[in-house]
């Protein structure tokens, strides 16, 4: 598959405080490539580097064989929100558009067809302030692929919309890689991750801490979990073989498993005097896997770590 995006020991520190060491991956043609992290951790400066905003201490960004990305053949949806408020959607959507040297007339089209896709037809001459949070939303993201880009930057698109308008932003970013766009996705809902996402970067305190596709960080870090609902004496459980660790919510115990178990195999010898009401045994989730790695837990290992 093509790379469409390279960086490379990217750097980056304001005055002492280093905020991105070494960074390195890339994003390919056609591709949903996930960049993760907590608060802080440098995800919005290495969006910032990439885009232009500022420049890396270190290190190299290129598209293709440029060393500066061509304005024209990226879009960018930022976290922070920047359509102008007394401008009437259609002017300012074509006014974007024209700022990336894309046909009018094209763009025109375009825009009408999103608009009518998003459920804001014959909104076009509706000022952008009149707007609620999740319809401001939609025309961000028009606004950000009206002119087709090559490589598209998406920083919380899900932000403000109800489920609905998120399975149709969902839809609309699958055609998207389909058709050959490179997408950059950056999005505290993990579970959307999850579910868009061919590979993901996770970013901590400025370095990786996860690289890969996403069958290959399930692999490495996603354990096998079993919740069993019924009283039972926490320490019991953990005295459990295979048993990492045991979370407690009431009567409801969440069992996380050493890595390489095998769930047919270890559910036969859990003990008869176990009250069981429900089981249920599934892969940590993505969301699990962030909060332990951001929160430095020790309960998620690699694969061929040990408890020692």
């Amino acid at each position: 598959m093509e790379t469409m995006l390279t960086i490379e020991n990217l750097g980056k520190s304001f005055k002492e405080t280093r905020v991105l060491r070494n960074i390195s991956f890339e994003v390919r043609k056609g591709e949903i490539m996930a960049i993760l992290g907590p608060n802080g951790a440098g995800k919005s400066t290495t969006i910032r580097n990439i885009m232009g905003i500022m420049y890396p201490d270190e290190g190299s960004i290129t598209f293709h064989n440029y060393l500066d990305i061509p304005r024209n053949k990226i879009g960018y949806l930022p976290e922070e929100r920047g359509l102008y408020k007394n401008v009437k959607i259609m002017d300012v959507l074509l006014y974007l558009a024209e700022l990336k040297d894309y046909p009018l007339k094209k763009a025109k089209e375009r825009a009408l067809d999103y608009l009518e896709k998003f459920d804001l037809e014959g909104k076009e001459n509706v000022p952008v302030e009149e707007l609620s949070k999740g319809m401001g939303q939609k025309v961000q993201f028009i606004a950000s692929i009206i002119h087709e880009p090559e490589f598209l930057i998406l920083d919380e698109p899900f932000s403000g919309l109800d489920p609905v308008s998120q399975d149709i932003f969902k839809e609309e970013i699958r055609k998207l890689a389909e058709k050959g766009t490179a997408i950059l996705l950056s999005s505290h809902q993990m579970n959307l991750v999850e579910e868009l996402a061919d590979r993901l970067f996770m970013i901590n305190k400025g370095q990786k801490v996860i690289y890969g596709t996403m069958d290959e960080v399930k692999t490495e870090y996603a354990n096998f979990k079993c919740t069993i609902r019924g009283k039972n004496e926490k320490s019991t459980l953990e005295r459990l073989p295979e048993v990492q660790r045991v979370e407690q919510d009431g009567n409801t115990s969440i069992l996380y498993l050493n890595n390489n178990v095998n769930p047919a195999t270890w559910i036969k010898h859990l003990p008869e005097q176990l009250i069981i009401n429900e089981l249920n045994i599934d892969r940590v989730t993505l969301h699990e896997i962030f909060i332990d790695i951001a929160t430095g837990k020790s309960g998620m290992k690699k694969v061929g770590e040990s408890n020692a």
